[in-house]
C-alpha cells in the first residue's frame, strides 16, 4: 500500500487577485512546490482536485452570502479556474473536477476526464493513506478531509500548507476533522486583509 498527496483547488481564484481570494492562497502554491521539491518521495501518487463550474445553479448569488452561495468563480475556460502559477504541475498524475453543475466542497465529488472519482482512483493505485493540502482549510480542504477517512484512507492535513477563510469556521473546520480521526499537523494559516 501507499501514500498519496491530495492538492485541493490552488486554483487562481482562491489566491490574491481572484474572485473568491483566501488570503495567502499564494504562499500555499509557492509551499507546496517547494514541499514537493524538498521531498520527491514521500508520496507514491500526487493528485489534484479543481472547482470546476459550468453552471452550478445557486451555487451562485448576487449578491452573495458566503455560507451558502459565493460570487461566481473558477468558471471552466476561464483564467480563474486554472491552478496558480506558483504550484508546480509536472508530479500531478490526475484532476478530480468537481462542482460543474451543483455545489460541490469535497474533492471525493469530483471526477477525472474519464470519469472515475477519486475513491476509486486511490484505490485502483493501492493507496492507503493521503495527505492533504490547499485551498481553502474551512471549506474544501475541510469536506476532503472528511470524506477521505470516512472512505477508510488515513488522512493528514498538512495545515501549513493550507490557508483558512476566517477564525470562526476554521476552528469548527478544526474539531470536524479532529473527531473524525484526521491526523492535523502544523498550524493553520488565518491571514486577514
Amino acid at each position: 500500500m501507499s501514500k498519496a498527496l491530495i492538492i485541493v483547488d490552488v486554483q487562481n481564484d482562491f489566491c490574491e487577485g481572484g474572485s473568491l481570494a483566501v488570503n495567502g492562497g499564494a504562499d500555499v502554491a509557492a509551499g507546496i512546490t517547494r514541499l514537493l521539491a524538498a521531498d520527491p518521495g514521500r508520496w507514491a501518487h500526487v493528485v489534484a482536485t479543481k472547482d470546476y463550474h459550468v453552471d452550478p445553479g445557486a451555487h451562485f448569488g448576487n449578491p452573495p452570502d458566503f455560507v451558502d452561495t459565493w460570487p461566481r468563480h473558477c468558471v471552466v475556460g476561464t483564467p480563474g479556474s486554472e491552478f496558480h502559477p506558483a504550484l508546480e504541475t509536472d508530479r500531478i498524475e490526475e484532476i478530480f473536477h468537481k462542482g460543474e453543475h451543483a455545489a460541490a466542497y469535497s474533492g471525493f465529488e469530483g471526477h477525472a476526464a474519464d470519469g472515475e472519482c477519486l475513491a476509486d482512483w486511490l484505490r485502483r493505485h493501492g493507496v492507503d493513506s493521503v495527505e492533504l493540502v490547499g485551498l481553502a482549510t474551512d471549506h474544501c480542504v475541510r469536506a476532503t478531509a472528511l470524506d477521505a477517512a470516512r472512505e477508510g484512507f488515513t488522512t493528514t492535513v498538512l495545515l501549513d500548507l493550507t490557508a483558512a477563510v476566517a477564525p470562526a469556521t476554521t476552528d469548527v473546520a478544526l474539531r470536524s476533522m479532529d473527531g473524525a480521526g484526521v491526523t492535523l499537523r502544523g498550524e493553520p494559516v488565518i491571514r486577514t486583509a
